[in-house]
């Protein structure tokens, strides 16, 4: 498996190879990827000498095809003209679409490493970024004299990987970078434009759908596609969870055989919802010959009377991810009467969310109770009762008091008046009560006889 054009870069490699087919132990330079790959190919049982692979029938109506067509197609003349090769995948690397030259033509209808072994497609379809593969490091003997380059496609809305275009040509020089990199990127880069295009258009058909069906007063009508949700204000207010998991299953199943005529009208059915919920008129939506859609325009149980729509109201501010989810379960939780808490940072919408889930329920305003106002009214009391801890400035402490000298204090103790020695308080006999006065002289009569028990207005008894 050697060529005249080999290069040095190659060889060793290309050594390496024939002792890992001989079942001899793998040189110490090797690269720890190539060769945990070609033991991949080895456990999957794929053989290295393989000339026939299996034809199975290309898939139908994949839509990354349908949008790739127009830019394979501006490419393939000057493919017809040259020395490379390029093919597009699809997420299991079936082969969709094959142009242009290559000096061994030997293409394979599955690209994956079950199949052929190790290559550039199925290395950029697990790595999710551009990969190259040349000569030897592919495990097959038909792709010992070609290189070639992947690139993955990748979903505009959810980054999803949906294929892998390949350009492969002879056998490089060098090991990289591939001469035909630019042109894999380029064309993925169409191809990725070409699906935004189409998506953005498939989305507004939808969204005309469903607005024709909201035309109707008091309708609770919901579309979905499979990645999307889209209802009215009936129907979040009618339609449980469990009832929104079963029309979201009907996006890929239970759909009836659709018409090839376009012109016909789109073809109904009626699904019953759980939790007796209703039933559902279930309408594809058509695009481009496939089905992106479904619009389903719920009827509640008999007897229960349908809401009527009032005004829109005015939804909380935000797109991120995870506000939609915690605003979209906070609305699933507020149609119970069960208490509900929302909890979060100041600033976040706490207060409006709650206002517009209480609208939702619909009866009488909300009553609010602001429990900081609260805490701070109480704080304000307690300042009124206690001025020495109040907000503002304290008074000032008392002037420390003056120190005077010794002759200072003689003088001031000469001229304070003394006061007279104290007796001590005479004793009362039992059955009596001794009463002090503070303020007023003490009664003569009181004065006279001591020992006598008080009386009349000057007395305690």
């Amino acid at each position: 498996m050697t060529t005249a054009n080999d290069s040095p870069t190659h060889t060793p490699l290309r050594r390496a190879r024939e002792r890992f087919l001989t079942g001899q132990p793998l040189p110490d330079d090797v690269p720890t990827e190539i060769a945990a790959a070609w033991r991949r190919a080895r456990f999957f049982g794929v053989p290295h000498d393989l000339t026939e692979p299996a034809r199975p029938a290309p898939p139908a109506g994949s839509a990354l095809l349908t949008a790739a067509l127009p830019v394979l197609d501006r490419l393939e003349p000057p493919l017809s003209s040259g020395q490379s090769a390029v093919v597009l995948t699809d997420e299991r690397l079936r082969v969709l679409w094959s142009g242009g030259n290559t000096p061994h033509d030997e293409r394979h209808p599955d690209l994956s490493e079950r199949e052929v072994g190790h290559n550039s497609a199925a290395l950029a379809l697990r790595s999710r970024s551009r990969a190259e593969v040349h000569g030897p490091e592919h495990f097959l003997d038909l792709w010992q004299d070609v290189s070639a380059v992947s690139v993955p496609v990748l979903a505009p809305e959810n980054g999803r990987v949906l294929g892998t275009v390949t350009v492969a040509s002879g056998l490089c020089a060098e090991r990289s970078p591939h001469p035909g990199a630019a042109l894999a990127e380029a064309t993925v880069a169409a191809v990725e434009a070409e699906l935004l295009t189409r998506s953005r258009t498939a989305e507004r058909v939808l969204l005309d759908a469903y607005q024709r069906a909201a035309t109707r007063p008091g309708a609770a009508v919901v579309a979905l596609d499979g990645r999307n949700r889209l209802l009215n204000e009936t129907a979040a207010d009618l339609l449980p969870p469990s009832a929104l998991e079963a029309l979201e299953r009907t996006t890929t199943t239970n759909r009836p055989l659709r018409t090839d005529n376009p012109h016909d009208d789109p073809p109904t059915y009626t699904l019953p919802l759980p939790d007796a919920t209703g039933t559902a008129r279930i309408t594809q939506v058509h695009h481009e010959g496939a089905v992106i859609g479904v619009v389903a325009v719920v009827e509640p149980p008999v007897g229960l009377p349908v809401r009527p729509v009032g005004p829109p109201r005015v939804a909380p501010a935000g797109r991120s991810v995870p506000w939609r989810h915690a605003t979209s379960r906070a609305a699933e939780l507020a149609r119970s009467r069960s208490p509900l808490l929302l909890t979060g940072e100041r600033g976040t919408g706490k207060a409006f969310l709650a206002r517009e889930l209480l609208a939702a329920r619909g009866g009488p305003p909300p009553l609010v109770v602001d429990a900081a106002e609260r805490r701070r009214h109480r704080q304000v009391g307690r300042v009124g009762r206690r001025p020495d801890r109040g907000v503002g400035p304290r008074p000032p402490p008392p002037a420390p008091p003056r120190r005077t000298a010794h002759a200072d204090r003689r003088r001031l103790a000469q001229l304070a008046p003394r006061s007279p020695p104290r007796s001590p308080p005479a004793r009362t006999p039992p059955g009596h009560v001794h009463a002090r006065h503070s303020p007023g002289p003490v009664p003569p009569a009181a004065a006279r006889h001591p020992g006598r028990p008080l009386g009349g207005p000057s007395g305690a008894a």
